[in-house]
């Protein structure tokens, strides 16, 4: 099983195979529009824009699970980011990432990844938040806040997973790396 066998449902209902995105290198994120790391938008698009002919894809999942960082619709969330941060890379209907209501893509990603712990000086305020949530968060491959990015391979095989507080630098090389 890869990334390219799993259909996810797009902004407006319909069903997207993500087997149309084979032979790309993409890159899944879980977003949300009010959080500390909304910003972040700013350097996906320009990844997207720097990288889109190459064969590279953001998949944006908005999820509402953390904080409810993602309140609205899914069209008033689509609006937010088009406007204020000019994303034109897909976007799609808001989605669980952890629990029993979880994306079947996002299951597939946290079965097959393992948290690699935070970075930087939002490593010391997260921590103790992701802790109050799951105990035991060190020890399993849940997604643990907005903007978590995986790496997907031209093949449908996961690369990398870059935690929220992952410097965007070593993001950008990843990608690189993978076209």
């Amino acid at each position: 099983m890869n990334a390219f066998d799993f259909n996810v449902t797009a902004r407006d209902g319909s069903e997207v195979s993500l087997s149309e995105y084979k032979g790309k290198v993409l890159l899944i994120v879980n977003t949300a529009t009010g959080c500390g790391f909304t910003p972040q938008y700013e350097e996906l698009e320009a990844f997207y824009k720097e990288f889109k002919d190459r064969g590279f894809e953001i998949l944006d999942f908005p999820c509402n699970q953390f904080a409810n960082q993602a309140p609205g619709t899914d069209e008033e969330i689509h609006q937010f980011c088009t406007l204020k941060y000019n994303t034109d890379f897909p976007q799609f209907k808001k989605v669980d990432v952890n629990g029993e209501n979880a994306s079947p893509l996002f299951k597939w990603l946290t079965e097959n990844t393992t948290f690699e712990g935070f970075d930087g000086p939002s490593k010391l305020l997260l921590t103790p938040i992701v802790k109050k949530m799951d105990k035991d968060f060190k020890n399993n491959g849940n997604v643990k806040w907005n903007f978590t990015k995986f790496l997907i391979g031209k093949d449908g095989e996961i690369l990398a997973r870059f935690e929220p507080t992952a410097d965007m630098a070593k993001v950008r090389a990843k990608i690189e790396e993978a076209l």
